[in-house]
């Protein structure tokens, strides 16, 4: 058998906190193949930026185990990117800079850090940008910014939390577009945290949907849609079908997760 990319078995997770302790994810087991797009989706409070962090080494103490290509890893590893949610380009530094600054701090040569990173630019459709600011920048444009700076690791894995959140519907989508062109280029084993179903739909090979906390897999849903895809084919009945779908598992785990909020909210 394939080794998988990815795997995780048995990850759990406690917060302890003042007033005790938080069971945020329930033990949960997954392998991810090599190429393959997961999107994570559930409501509020379920663990999905748990479940990143610990894949992405932000969190080490945890339960059960995470393995790259059959190899336990706890912590950072250097086969895996992360893409966050909040705003992460440096306002000092040109579009250029800012992807040619990982490579800058891993002692790459000028000329060749430069050339890489006009590279990474123009594969997210930001060639003729090179020397904007972010500040003359769209927030799209800026999020495309963080992603090749990203890239510019070459990580195997890439993890997306939520990136695509801060932006207008129409530039999701055509973002999501370019996120999915070069996933494929690149071959790239890809994690989305997303609350968006027709986002996860229309980017995923699969999707986890998750119960309110504590966390678990609730299903997993195949997304038998053609390749290479983009936003266009949102209209179609099959692509209906999958969004209700999975408003339908996620829709009792919303209620749960709101009558939690409005519960806190009252004091109770």
């Amino acid at each position: 058998m394939t080794i998988p990319t990815l795997r995780l078995t048995n990850v759990a997770k406690t917060f302890t906190t003042g007033g005790g302790s938080v069971r945020a994810l329930e033990p949960i087991s997954l392998d991810i193949r090599q190429g393959e797009f997961i999107s994570v989706i559930g409501p509020s409070g379920c663990g999905k930026s748990t479940l990143m962090n610990i894949v992405g080494g932000l969190i080490d103490d945890y339960e059960g185990e995470v393995q790259v290509d059959g190899v336990p890893v706890r912590g950072c590893h250097k086969s895996i990117g992360m893409v966050f949610q909040e705003e992460s380009t440096f306002p000092w530094r040109t579009a250029l800079d800012n992807v040619a600054f990982p490579m800058e701090a891993l002692g790459v040569e000028r000329e060749e850090r430069l050339s890489r990173a006009r590279d990474l630019l123009k594969l997210v459709g930001l060639d003729g940008f090179e020397q904007r600011f972010p500040s003359e920048l769209s927030g799209g444009m800026r999020q495309r910014i963080a992603i090749a700076r990203t890239l510019a690791f070459q990580p195997r894995i890439l993890l997306m939390d939520e990136p695509f959140a801060a932006l207008d519907e129409q530039t999701r989508l055509l973002l999501g577009d370019k996120v999915l062109q070069i996933q494929q280029e690149l071959s790239q084993t890809t994690m989305l945290i997303t609350h968006n179903i027709a986002e996860a739909v229309q980017l995923s090979d699969r999707v986890l949907i998750m119960s309110f906390r504590p966390g678990r897999i609730k299903r997993v849903l195949e997304i038998d849609l053609p390749r290479p895809r983009s936003s266009k084919m949102m209209g179609g009945e099959r692509f209906g079908h999958y969004v209700a779908a999975i408003w339908e598992d996620l829709r009792e785990e919303a209620s749960k997760g709101l009558q939690e909020m409005e519960r806190l909210r009252a004091g109770v």
